[in-house]
């Protein structure tokens, strides 16, 4: 089953971080996305820009609304995601909990709907 792992963490923990410490997180995050691929588990990742660079895009009554920034003020923001493959949600919960950044913020782990064929 396919799960989304959420990566939502406070920008201000990483700006205080040294450079030294950005580069290690940075290493153990990939190094991580190599041991899920390896083990079958990754089907993507990807890490997002910041906040600040984010637009909201909503539609009412056939007319387009485009907010800059993220819809909703918090201190913890979508900092990135991976895709999985995981038997059940404790499997999917013991991967999120390997997830470097787990360590300075939340994973949420939410399965991934999928759609009957038409």
């Amino acid at each position: 089953m396919k799960y989304l792992c959420q990566v939502w963490f406070d920008g201000a923990i990483l700006d205080a971080m040294t450079k030294e410490e950005k580069a290690e997180l940075d290493a153990n995050s990939l190094s991580y996305d190599k041991d899920l691929a390896g083990s079958g588990n990754m089907i993507v990742a990807q890490a997002l820009q910041p906040p600040k660079s984010a637009v909201t895009v909503r539609m009412r009554s056939g007319e387009m609304s485009v907010t800059d920034g993220p819809f909703v003020e918090t201190k913890e923001a979508l900092g990135g995601f991976i895709l999985i493959d995981a038997k059940d949600l404790n499997d999917a919960i013991r991967i999120a909990a390997g997830i470097p950044l787990a360590r300075l913020g939340a994973i949420e782990v939410r399965p991934i709907h999928e759609f009957a064929a038409q």
